[in-house]
């Protein structure tokens, strides 16, 4: 694996994905600590309809956060964004039980 430094900037444009192969979004910007020196988070914009609302389709879009970035190439895979999407009523229900 390269380990060469790249521009945060690079990341915008590029099409995010889950883990399963489903197309999120696209970044459109990028949340920042400036403190910490770190990505805190990826603005997406040009969403899956299927995955997000129409509340969420109507604004900018949405954030997702960093820490669920699996891997960044040609496009960005992310972790727990179809699971926390599609059914956090029945998550919050399995918590309860």
């Amino acid at each position: 694996m390269d380990d060469t430094p790249q521009e945060i900037t690079s990341l915008v444009g590029r099409e995010v994905y889950s883990n399963n192969g489903i197309y999120v979004g696209e970044v459109e910007d990028l949340r920042l600590d400036v403190d910490g020196e770190s990505v805190t988070g990826l603005a997406l914009g040009t969403l899956n309809p299927e995955l997000f609302d129409e509340e969420a389709r109507s604004a900018r879009g949405v954030i997702v956060p960093y820490r669920w970035v699996r891997a960044v190439g040609d496009v960005v895979l992310v972790n727990d964004v179809i699971e926390r999407v599609r059914d956090p009523d029945q998550e919050r229900e399995e918590v309860v039980v």
